[in-house]
């Protein structure tokens, strides 16, 4: 059997071939390399994009979300809660505003961050909510929203993995006071290098982060705060202008790969990702749930079908956030996830006969594992093996 890849940008990249070199010939041709017309207007169409008024472009999803901390206020000594059950950025963000990242433990269904968590960790020294959809799928957005509103706290949606997602019919990163997305070429909509854009209804934020992304300044030479090299590059803008006419496409043929995946799968004795209700999953990645994971995903290695994990160390439990002093135990519906979480191959590329040979060599490496002791006895704060980002 052919090798089937995780993800394959290449294959992405070579059906729009002409129109990405068209663009990126643009940017060469005017030499309008830092700040340049694409920016502007990939700003203006990805803003519409997600049903807002304004988009600011930056230099990746990182730094969209501690810029969008610091244009909320969020200072040093605020704490923020967000999830665990995330890649590290999320809480890196509010490390870097000197502000103190609180956990919050996960729905086990959804993966997302728990509404009554979130109620629960709130102290008088809560600045903000850094809410994420995982996976694509919104976090339970009434609750959230609701619990915002009554504790007067800022709140900023990480949609790295969610773009053109939706909760009960409205785009995911309209509900709070900014939302961060990645570009990272993975990503649903991905640049070829890092990118990033912070997206809010609040001009004066969306001036702010303007602001911040191009070291505080009011004109050339004139700088009015302390800010950061955070720009768009426009190459990227560039591409992301092409690629974003193409995202509806990509997105409805991963939403029938998860379909199918969801029929092949449904005898087989794993958790699936949940069903679509009156929201819509952007289905950045498919993700299965085993307690014979580490078996399975060897086995499928064996085969040749390529994996990922999302993710197995909980961020509480990673070293460079040692000083917090959670201790395994604490998030416990994140650490049995991260015990048991697989991510299948999903891109828009994949055909529908790969997709079949997946599920197939899933149900062998299930009935191969089945009878073989628990995987996972380890502390997660000693795992390894995460793929990408």
């Amino acid at each position: 059997m052919q090798p089937i890849s995780f993800v394959d940008l290449r294959k992405q990249y070579l059906s729009i071939e002409r129109e990405v070199s068209e663009a990126i010939a643009g940017v060469f041709t005017r030499a309008d390399f830092i700040q340049g017309v694409d920016v502007a207007l990939f700003e203006k169409e990805f803003a519409s994009s997600c049903g807002a008024r304004e988009a600011v472009g930056v230099s990746s999803g990182t730094s969209a979300l501690h810029l969008a901390l610091l244009a909320c206020g969020v200072q040093s000594g605020d704490e923020v809660i967000t999830t665990p059950f995330t890649f590290i950025a999320t809480a890196e963000a509010i490390s870097h505003v000197d502000a103190i990242p609180v956990f919050a433990d996960i729905c086990p269904a959804t993966y997302n961050i728990s509404p009554e968590s979130i109620e629960a960790s709130i102290t008088d020294l809560t600045k903000a909510i850094v809410v994420v959809h995982l996976y694509g799928r919104s976090a339970d957005m009434d609750s959230i929203c609701e619990i915002a509103r009554r504790y007067d706290l800022k709140l900023i949606e990480d949609a790295a993995q969610a773009h053109g997602a939706t909760y009960r019919g409205r785009k995911i990163g309209t509900f709070g006071n900014a939302a961060c997305f990645s570009f990272y070429p993975g990503k649903n909509l991905g640049a070829y290098g890092d990118a990033g854009a912070v997206v809010t209804d609040d001009a004066k934020l969306a001036e702010a982060v303007r602001k911040l992304r191009d070291h505080g300044r009011k004109d050339k030479y004139e700088h009015q705060q302390v800010g950061y090299g955070a720009r768009l590059d426009t190459i990227q803008a560039a591409v992301l202008r092409v690629k974003l006419k193409h995202l509806g496409r990509w997105n409805a043929a991963r939403r029938a790969l998860a379909a199918l995946y969801r029929d092949l799968l449904r005898d087989c004795d794993i958790q699936l990702p949940p069903e679509d209700d009156d929201s819509q999953s952007a289905n950045h990645l498919f993700v299965v749930r085993t307690q014979n994971r580490d078996r399975v995903r060897a086995a499928l290695g064996e085969m040749g079908i390529a994996t990922g994990v999302h993710y197995p160390i909980p961020v509480h439990l990673q070293p460079a956030y040692w000083w917090l002093g959670y201790s395994e135990g604490d998030m416990p519906e994140s650490e049995r996830a991260a015990r048991e979480v697989l991510s299948l191959p999903l891109f828009p590329e994949l055909s529908h006969h790969e997709a079949v040979l997946v599920a197939k060599g899933l149900e062998r490496a299930l009935d191969g594992a089945s009878n073989k002791s628990k995987s996972g006895s380890e502390p997660l704060n000693k795992r390894s093996g995460a793929y990408g980002h």
